[in-house]
């Protein structure tokens, strides 16, 4: 297979299941089948196109949509890190959706999935976006196909966090388009390029910077971030979806695509955009973990501690140099994996146990132990202590920050990852080690299975990570990323 189609497969291919998924409504074995089967295709095509991206980028334009624009993709080494990620998670939250939703004969499964895909079809379109433009009508798709999801149980509460999910998403979509009119009338393109493509006044260029900000709101930095919390009424899986598959995710691949390929490392720099940046950063990775701390909800718990994640990414961005952005692209695919654990597990917790809150969750451990183990190892990653991935990738992000002579940044990472440990190993040392007691739920155990075997390998892979950082290509995207940036393979 050419390296174009293997671009175009995986593409195209969650969009086209979605529609198999609607015709297959009133047959949910062959719905769930078809779900399974996208996204096992979608991950071997992108895996096997990382192998190619390694030698030079992969294009493919589609259509014109004006002078200096196309609807078009291109697989670069850091978009394709974003792909892998939500592809080959895409495959063990499937699963995982089967028997959760069945579990708690959830109505609407069909629509359930449905949106599902698209919204897997949306990430990927992001991931191989060419230019702003491709990227915007992907970035929109995203918000409007996970809006049933977040709403999925239509009771108030869901419903209202449906509405405050759009109010906060929506117009920050209105702002991605003005910034991307406004860097094709100042270049006359909106292409990503390693380098960058704007040149302007200070005044404008700083004004947009702020405008691609609000632009993504999707990285749910702080004061922009409610939106994120108040989303954990919806079902575990598309907490997944949201917070370690696509949606957030989407926002901090924005804001890097800005930084780096629009702005470029020295206009950045010139503009001191860089500081602004880490600021905000810094300000949500402190507060969010404070607001963590205080959060007995388990899934809004740790909801806070993506925001806080999410930060990370940003902060390493913000650097502007090789050891940042190699920390912050593979903490992309690694702060994927750990907190995709973390979600999984508890919603198996929720539904085996009927518990949600933490105070809930003493001696747990004991009738759970191979959720709360997985669970052990979400925990530890998000503090950045071995043998779980995000040391390695705070590592880097710490590097960098010492390379850039930005002492306060690092303290800010040094401070909050203790901050990680501070209101995530309690749980774990509670559940493992006080008194309590378990009574399972009624429901057909087959279902359990479905549910603990992805959340114990996303565990386990989350040390496969530490242990081989290119397990999946993303050390080498990295690096390439890195060169094509920097003309080194640092």
């Amino acid at each position: 297979m050419r390296a174009e189609e293997l671009l175009i497969l995986p593409v195209f291919t969650p969009g086209i299941a979605s529609i198999f998924i609607l015709l297959l409504r009133k047959h949910p074995n062959l719905r769930e089948a078809v779900t399974i089967a996208a996204s096992i295709i979608s991950f071997l095509s992108i895996f096997l196109l990382s192998k190619e991206v390694l030698e030079g980028p992969v294009e493919v334009s589609l259509f014109s949509i004006a002078p200096g624009i196309d609807f078009s993709f291109k697989a670069d080494a850091f978009g394709t890190i974003f792909a892998v990620t939500s592809s080959s998670l895409w495959i063990l939250v499937s699963i995982y959706s089967v028997g959760y939703m069945r579990a708690l004969k959830e109505h609407a499964q069909t629509r359930f999935f449905f949106s599902f895909a698209v919204a897997l079809f949306s990430a990927f379109g992001i991931a191989f976006s060419k230019n702003l433009i491709t990227f915007y009508v992907f970035y929109e798709l995203l918000t409007i196909s996970t809006y049933p999801l977040v709403a999925h149980e239509e009771s108030k509460e869901a419903i209202s966090a449906g509405r405050r999910y759009l109010a906060y998403l929506l117009p920050s979509g209105g702002a991605l388009l003005a910034a991307s009119v406004i860097t094709y009338w100042l270049t006359g393109t909106t292409d990503f390029k390693a380098g960058g493509i704007l040149f302007g006044d200070e005044f404008t260029l700083k004004a947009l910077f702020i405008l691609f900000l609000l632009g993504f709101v999707k990285a749910a930095y702080i004061p922009l971030h409610s939106w994120l919390p108040t989303a954990m009424v919806a079902p575990a899986p598309v907490s997944a979806l949201l917070h370690a598959v696509a949606v957030v995710k989407a926002g901090v691949f924005g804001v890097m695509r800005v930084v780096y390929y629009i702005y470029g490392v020295e206009l950045m720099s010139e503009l001191n955009l860089g500081a602004i940046l880490a600021i905000v950063a810094g300000f949500t990775m402190i507060v969010a973990n404070l607001l963590a701390i205080g959060e007995d909800n388990l899934k809004r718990r740790i909801a806070y501690s993506t925001i806080n994640q999410l930060s990370f990414i940003m902060l390493g961005a913000a650097m502007l140099n090789p050891s940042a952005f190699i920390g912050a692209a593979m903490h992309i695919p690694f702060h994927g994996y750990m907190k995709i654990t973390l979600f999984l597990c508890a919603g198996a917790i929720a539904v085996i146990s009927g518990k949600d809150k933490v105070s809930e969750l003493d001696g747990l451990g004991k009738s759970l132990p191979l959720t709360f183990a997985a669970f052990t190892v979400g925990a530890i990653g998000m503090s950045g202590i071995p043998p779980a991935a995000g040391f390695i990738s705070k590592w880097y992000i710490a590097f960098g920050t010492i390379n850039a002579d930005n002492l306060l940044a690092l303290a800010t990472i040094l401070f909050a990852s203790l901050l990680d440990a501070v209101y995530f190993l309690p749980i774990v040392r509670n559940a493992f080690f006080r008194g309590g007691s378990l009574n399972f739920k009624e429901f057909d155990h087959i279902y359990y299975i479905y549910m603990i075997v992805p959340l114990t390998v996303t565990a386990i892979f989350s040390i496969v990570l530490f242990l081989n950082p290119d397990t999946l290509n993303v050390f080498e995207l990295a690096k390439q990323a890195v060169n094509d940036l920097w003309g080194v393979g640092k």
